[in-house]
């Protein structure tokens, strides 16, 4: 994995994603009047593990990703190319509203849906989340663009890769590439 200098570090309001973590449950489960002696539990879980998963909870811009780690028991870590970004929804659902938290929804081209609802990337409690969302965006246009000082310089390069060895390598990949399509055809 190649390391991009960061430009931007998510900052998480842990007491409203607390807040938002112990409401959202119990308002839908007192709605469902079924579920009410389940609600001391599943606070008590929530209350148990909910700093544990904080504490594993990060996002951070790079010049080139964006790199999400999260998860307490099932840990995930994705890191999204920003090229491959066509997306970046704002979202507040009318429990967030109340609590003043914010989310955003990474979309990418070709993704398939996942565990996060069809979103590859999916945040919730970011301070300044549509300053986040934004910065996403905007490094997101300079690399597609190519107008990004910084972007051009992290450019990985293999050592003493120059003109010919670069067309020397091109050229063993046409050869391999030929010699898979003979095989190809004569196993048709």
């Amino acid at each position: 994995m190649l390391d991009y200098p960061a430009l931007r570090t998510a900052a998480f309001d842990r007491k409203r994603i607390k807040t938002y973590w112990l409401w959202q449950p119990t308002i839908i489960m007192a709605c469902t009047v079924v579920l009410i002696p389940v609600i001391p539990v599943v606070l008590l879980i929530t209350i148990l593990f909910i700093d544990k998963y904080l504490d594993r909870l990060s996002c951070e811009l790079t010049t080139r990703t964006l790199e999400v780690r999260k998860g307490l028991f099932n840990r995930v870590e994705s890191t999204v190319p920003l090229e491959k970004i066509t997306d970046v929804q704002f979202y507040q659902g009318p429990i967030m509203r109340m609590i003043g938290v914010e989310g955003f929804r990474v979309e990418t081209a070709g993704q398939s849906a996942g565990a996060a609802g069809g979103f590859l990337v999916n945040m919730i409690g970011i301070e300044d989340t549509r300053g986040f969302r934004q910065a996403i965006l905007t490094q997101r246009d300079k690399l597609a663009a190519g107008d990004d000082a910084s972007v051009r310089s992290t450019e990985p390069v293999a050592p003493g890769a120059g003109a010919s060895d670069q067309l020397a390598t091109l050229r063993a990949i046409s050869d391999t590439l030929l010699r898979i399509e003979q095989k190809l055809d004569q196993s048709s």
